[in-house]
């Protein structure tokens, strides 16, 4: 009487099979499993998860720029903004400062062009006008508020500002957080904005609101 036996050692997916007598298809079968499961697993380990620039939820569809920015943390932390997975304005790179920070981007090449914050609460907004009319046709324009944004600025300053497409700045008042992405030539108001009131019914933080986040997709400049 013959005997038959078999033996499965198993590491990373490897079945070895010994036999007495000639196979009747059990081999073949475990082959068949051997390379299967050797497939899967190659492309478990070969599988990486997926890095969408700035941290997005998604994507950005082609002709886009990818952007994702915060306002700053009361008087702590200041504002980040980030482009096309560039971090362009953060208390990390020590180019963040009380009132608005601004970045400027070249609407088509996604280019860094100057980053720069006025302070509104002890500052002169004189500098800040003359910076915003300074801003050239086609530039991506993204500005983060800290701290205080709004006591020294002023109706013309905020009409600057809403010609490039800010439908809240109006509203903007002491120690608001407020987030916008806009640009020079637009002929729409932008959708790209959020303002959140300093109010002590709603305040997260002492004397000041909530972080403001927001994330989304820039039409590039054709």
């Amino acid at each position: 009487m013959s005997q038959h036996s078999t033996l499965f050692p198993c590491y990373l997916g490897n079945y070895t099979v010994t036999e007495d007598r000639p196979s009747t298809g059990w081999s073949e079968q475990v082959v068949l499993l051997n390379i299967n499961f050797d497939l899967k697993l190659r492309n478990i380990l070969s599988t990486k998860p997926v890095k969408i620039k700035c941290g997005l939820v998604r994507e950005c569809p082609a002709g886009h720029f990818a952007f994702k920015m915060a306002s700053g943390a009361a008087s702590v932390v200041g504002p980040r903004i980030c482009l096309e997975d560039k971090i362009l304005m953060s208390s990390v790179k020590n180019n963040v400062g009380r009132g608005i920070n601004v970045a400027l981007v070249d609407g088509k090449t996604g280019e860094l062009m100057k980053a720069a914050s006025f302070d509104m609460w002890a500052g002169d907004v004189a500098p800040f006008i003359e910076f915003l009319k300074s801003i050239e046709d086609g530039t991506v324009v993204l500005m983060a508020s800290f701290d205080d944004p709004a006591t020294k600025l002023n109706d013309e300053a905020r009409k600057l500002i809403a010609e490039l497409g800010s439908s809240l700045i109006a509203q903007v008042a002491f120690r608001d957080n407020w987030v916008f992405v806009g640009g020079k030539g637009i002929k729409t108001k932008s959708p790209f904005e959020q303002h959140i009131k300093n109010s002590g019914d709603t305040n997260k933080f002492d004397g000041w609101p909530e972080v403001l986040e927001m994330e989304g997709c820039i039409p590039k400049r054709p």
